[in-house]
């Protein structure tokens, strides 16, 4: 739902009615199948926000097509289930609910999960392609490389919002906007921060620490994009400077300033918490409160292109297996 305030000239754009535009391309893609794929997810932890993950996952699989399997199993066992689901052919993706043990132990897990079955793009491969701006996985570039599903759920935000410019070149369309990000997370922050410097931003990255910017140089001549530590700057100096602020922080206290705002600038909260007060909608030209939606359906997103990605690959005896199954 998009609404406006006659007080005030911002649009509150809802997760929901973005996520819609992206459900009738998962849809075509869908129907060109012919079959449900099939994702299984482990649920490993009594976390309540993993489990209403997983509520929402089983949901949105059941609306748009894709046939769900949620297995609850002890952490223990994680391990050797993952092992067993990568060799199981009936499986597509497979979708892990983190927290697990809360350490460098998750990470190791993360990597357990076949390359063709990650739908959170979280294996080893996805990662390096994404930090040095390699889009596709095969030369002959047909195959898309897989995104993380937060910080791919924020740019399609973007695109949505006509914050990217059509006009510009595939991979250069955020050149000229200034991004504040505030988090700095392995997860979500630092993955969006490159992926939108990728796609030709300057983006100041904000976390505890400080400030760092990430851009493609000068005129975006780079092909991926460097880091930069910002001295002496602050988030107040970052919020001045950007177009599109977008705040994720956890904390219930922690409120962006909202009169340092630009006017008619673009502000997205991915924080379960509301990083932005009421204020917000006095300077910001639209905002975007929350982002789980766009989330949800940007995770099957990722399962279609692993499909689609394994079709490709395929010799014919093996794709009509595939769509035996």
């Amino acid at each position: 739902m998009t609404t406006q305030d006659q007080t005030t000239p911002c649009k509150v754009v809802s997760a929901g009615i973005i996520s819609k535009s992206l459900q009738l391309e998962v849809g075509e893609g869908l129907s060109r199948l012919k079959r449900e794929p099939l994702l299984v997810g482990f649920l490993a932890n009594k976390d309540p926000a993993a489990r209403l993950y997983a509520d929402w996952t089983k949901k949105a699989c059941k609306e748009n097509g894709f046939g769900f399997s949620l297995r609850e199993v002890d952490r223990e066992e994680l391990e050797g289930q993952i092992l067993a689901t990568n060799l199981d052919g009936s499986v597509d993706g497979i979708i892990v609910y983190y927290p697990i043990f809360g350490s460098r132990q998750d990470q190791y897990l993360q990597q357990l999960v076949d390359v063709g079955k990650d739908v959170e793009g979280l294996s080893h491969q996805y990662i390096f392609n994404m930090y040095q701006n390699i889009r596709f996985l095969d030369e002959g570039r047909l195959r898309k490389s897989i995104l993380p599903c937060t910080p791919l759920a924020i740019v399609k935000i973007l695109e949505y919002l006509n914050v990217y410019n059509s006009m510009l070149p595939y991979g250069n369309r955020l050149f000229g906007h200034s991004i504040t990000v505030v988090n700095r997370s392995e997860v979500v922050g630092r993955p969006l921060a490159a992926l939108l410097a990728n796609d030709g931003a300057s983006v100041y990255s904000v976390d505890l620490t400080g400030v760092q910017q990430f851009t493609r140089g000068e005129g975006i001549k780079k092909r991926r994009h460097e880091v930069v530590d910002m001295e002496s700057w602050t988030l107040e100096t970052c919020i001045i400077h950007s177009d599109v602020v977008i705040s994720g922080v956890p904390g219930e206290a922690f409120k962006i300033p909202t009169s340092l705002l630009k006017e008619g600038a673009v502000c997205v909260n991915f924080s379960t918490e509301k990083n932005f007060p009421p204020e917000v909608k006095d300077r910001a030209s639209i905002y975007v409160p929350a982002i789980g939606k766009v989330t949800i359906t940007v995770l099957l997103r990722n399962l279609l292109r692993i499909v689609q990605n394994r079709a490709l690959t395929l010799t014919p005896g093996e794709e009509s297996l595939e769509k035996a199954h």
